[in-house]
């Protein structure tokens, strides 16, 4: 199946579902491999309070993909009622039970549940979403750990459009925790030199025209103007933003860019489609560190 497809003007719309079903094989294979090798297989608790119907489906899909892979899954769906107190005595429950690799806390929380101290409460070796201060720590001096999602599955799409970030201009539009910051991390990691935009940014259009290589992570439909776009940029819009025919919208121009960028994803269909992935690739790593330790 090719991760690329070609379409009218001289960008490559980058086929996040194509990448993914690519990840997903790799992961089977790694679950396999581990469950021959250890008796059982690697294990995903999947944690949902509250019954928020995005939530829902994500909670859905995420279960049936640890399927697919050779991963168990563990549900824990509680009650938006539950108190803070009950669910981290949950989550400690989790950190000592030895079936369970990786801990995945379904965002957002019920209001009353401080989501911070949720996930600090979270084993870093089972902190799938790379999310742990821990995690993002060593992520910041360059050690090993689990990373982001996202961000992660960013850097795979890089490599499958077999664009280098090593001494190219990269800037990542957003600096939220789940995304632009550790996003940024990930590029200056691989030797690119990095620009974070935000709301406060002065001249947005300039910072964007002088990258090689951009990320939109900042959840405003077209935020990021295809008149903005470096010619022969790659572009990567991690937006998913729900326009009022109901149909998902990226942040990026995505006709406008398209025609001047080298590379670019849609929206949906590029880098949603990694997350998950890349969530499964995450839970057997972590199996595997907690195995050899």
């Amino acid at each position: 199946m090719s991760t690329v497809s070609a379409v009218e003007s001289a960008a490559t719309v980058l086929d996040g579902k194509a990448v993914a079903a690519k990840v997903r094989a790799e992961v089977a294979a790694r679950a396999r491999a581990y469950h021959e090798r250890f008796g059982r297989r690697p294990g995903l608790a999947v944690v949902q309070v509250g019954e928020d119907p995005a939530s829902t489906v994500y909670v859905r899909n995420k279960r049936r993909s640890c399927e697919d892979v050779g991963i168990a899954s563990f549900a824990h769906d509680l009650p938006a009622a539950t108190g803070e107190a009950e669910l981290l005595a949950l989550v400690a429950t989790l950190n000592r039970d030895p079936r369970v690799d990786g801990i995945l806390m379904q965002m957002p929380l019920p209001k009353g549940l401080d989501a911070s101290r949720i996930i600090d409460a979270i084993d870093p070796a089972k902190d799938v979403d790379g999310l742990h201060p821990t995690n993002a720590g060593l992520l910041l001096v360059g050690r090993p750990g689990l990373r982001a999602c996202t961000p992660s599955g960013c850097m795979r799409l890089l490599a499958e459009a077999r664009c280098d970030p090593a001494g190219k201009s990269a800037v990542v539009v957003g600096r939220s925790i789940l995304v632009g910051k550790p996003m940024a991390l990930l590029l200056l990691e691989a030797n690119a030199t990095v620009t974070i935009a935000h709301s406060r940014t002065t001249d947005l259009a300039a910072t964007v025209r002088g990258a090689d290589i951009v990320v939109a992570a900042v959840g405003r439909a077209h935020m990021i103007k295809g008149a903005w776009i470096k010619p022969g940029a790659v572009v990567l819009d991690v937006g998913t933003n729900k326009g009022a025919d109901g149909k998902l919208t990226g942040d990026v121009e995505f006709e406008a860019a398209r025609r001047v960028a080298s590379a670019i994803t849609p929206v949906p269909g590029g880098v949603g489609p990694m997350t998950i992935a890349l969530l499964l690739s995450n839970t057997v790593d972590a199996a595997l560190a907690r195995a050899v330790h």
